[in-house]
């Protein structure tokens, strides 16, 4: 049973891409529901885990935690969020998210979309992953839509998230989000439509994932 991973710039359309290539396979999507099930898990709030995913950790934050493992006369006048000042949420989170990955992943069948899912299974077999990119115009059109922001404001957002998932990529996995050599199928979604870009996908999973050895 195939397992795609379709990691994406922000406003390339990941998660209509994926829907139309789930429909084909009779395949789970999971993207939000990744995020609901490692708040579940960690009784959290969905928001919480949302934020601390996809986001590089600052060398203010990693500095911080550092210290708060150190002697509590050191950390006066600072309370930790959580009860026990060893435990660190991120850390937390991305280990249940990876484990999640894996688990879903166990079941095939599946298309995963963002949470550094291509990295985590790069080495599991029958798996295809896809990267997603559109010119920087092209998806201010498509957020300015969505998000019903200004440009200006849009861009930023736009260039915010992109940063941060090319940062979260290399500080966890030490892998470049953008280049092209660690995925399957890179498709330019400002040059193919959704339904184009899906059906190269099933093309490839055919050829790649289901065609017999």
């Amino acid at each position: 049973m195939p397992i795609v991973t379709i990691s994406r710039q922000y406003g390339a359309g990941g998660s209509s891409v994926a829907g139309i290539v789930a429909a084909s396979l009779g395949a789970e999507v999971v993207d939000k529901k990744l995020i609901e099930e490692v708040a579940n898990r960690l009784s959290i709030r969905p928001s919480d885990v949302e934020a601390e995913t996809e986001r590089p950790r600052t060398l203010l934050e990693s500095l911080v935690r550092s210290f708060s493992a150190l002697e509590p006369g050191l950390g006066t006048g600072w309370t930790p969020p959580y009860p026990d000042p060893l435990f660190d949420p991120r850390k937390a989170i991305i280990e249940l998210t990876e484990q999640i990955i894996n688990e879903v992943a166990d079941g095939g069948n599946v298309i995963i979309v963002g949470r550094g899912a291509g990295f985590v299974l790069r080495d599991r077999p029958g798996i295809f992953r896809v990267f997603l990119r559109a010119p920087g115009d092209v998806r201010v059109k498509t957020l300015m839509t969505r998000l019903g922001l200004s440009e200006a404001g849009t861009k930023r957002k736009m260039n915010e998230t992109d940063s941060n998932r090319a940062a979260y990529s290399k500080q966890l996995y030490g892998r470049d989000w953008c280049d092209p050599d660690e995925y399957d199928l890179v498709v330019n979604t400002g040059r193919v439509s959704y339904q184009a870009a899906a059906q190269m996908i099933l093309s490839g999973v055919r050829e790649r994932v289901l065609a017999p050895a």
